[in-house]
């Protein structure tokens, strides 16, 4: 029996534990580029932001390449600009170029809610009507953040309920494109009390089945025109546009 139990210790030395597998890193190019896609368009990287791949390369845990990877599929998608010798930034749009994604965007909603109103289903009307309540809510409890979801939710109820997926796809595409320059949109109670009165015309109208009131309330729901594009670039810092100058 000795002789058994130094045996058995004389073969937990030799063997000694594996060592614990070391942590992988995680983050692929893809997730990288989404993760920083969402950030871009939703705002959180303003326009004209810089870039800088070592820093994201300790933020997501990786080497330089995946995060070289993640910037160059952004710039495919006209998000970043990749400066020789200067650097990555966050793409600004000029105020033209942003005046006139808001123009078409206006136009193509209208165009959705005109065919919602002709095309939508009773289950579809009924998720609309909710996603105007939450709206309410939101504004009752004084939740930005709750607002634009549900905000987002009423128009794209709006785009699918129009059944023209090519429609739908062509403005989400642009909002997703302007948002950077929307983050706040709804950060005051008034801008909010404005869309709840607006949403209210355009579910009416769709709710009805009324194709002409359900155009004509989409267009006025959106702010391309003189007065309304003036005062929503007004609340934009000029450093945010292409051709301005940066701070």
């Amino acid at each position: 029996m000795p002789e058994f139990g130094i045996a058995f210790r004389r073969i937990k030395t030799i063997n000694p534990p594996a060592p614990a597998a070391p942590k992988r890193r995680t983050g692929s190019a893809n997730e990288i580029r989404a993760t920083l896609q969402h950030e871009i368009e939703t705002g959180r990287i303003a326009p004209g932001a810089a870039l800088d791949e070592r820093a994201l390369a300790e933020r997501f845990g990786v080497s330089r390449t995946p995060v070289r990877e993640a910037l160059q599929q952004l710039a495919a998608l006209d998000l970043v600009r990749i400066a020789p010798r200067h650097g990555v930034f966050a793409s600004r749009l000029s105020i033209p170029q942003l005046r006139a994604q808001l123009e078409l965007l206006c136009e193509l909603e209208a165009i959705a809610a005109k065919l919602a109103a002709r095309r939508m289903s009773p289950q579809a009307r009924a998720a609309l009507q909710r996603a105007s309540e939450e709206c309410i809510a939101a504004q009752a409890a004084g939740d930005a953040k709750a607002f634009l979801r549900a905000n987002t939710e009423f128009h794209e109820l709006i785009y699918h309920g129009s059944h023209n997926q090519q429609l739908a796809d062509t403005i989400i595409g642009i909002r997703r494109l302007v948002q950077r320059y929307r983050p706040r949109i709804f950060d005051t109670p008034a801008r909010r009390d404005r869309t709840l009165a607006e949403h209210k015309a355009v579910y009416e109208a769709i709710a009805s089945g009324d194709e002409n009131r359900a155009h004509a309330a989409m267009l006025a729901h959106a702010p391309s025109g003189s007065t309304g594009f003036a005062e929503f670039l007004s609340t934009l810092p000029l450093e945010l546009f292409e051709g301005e100058p940066q701070p």
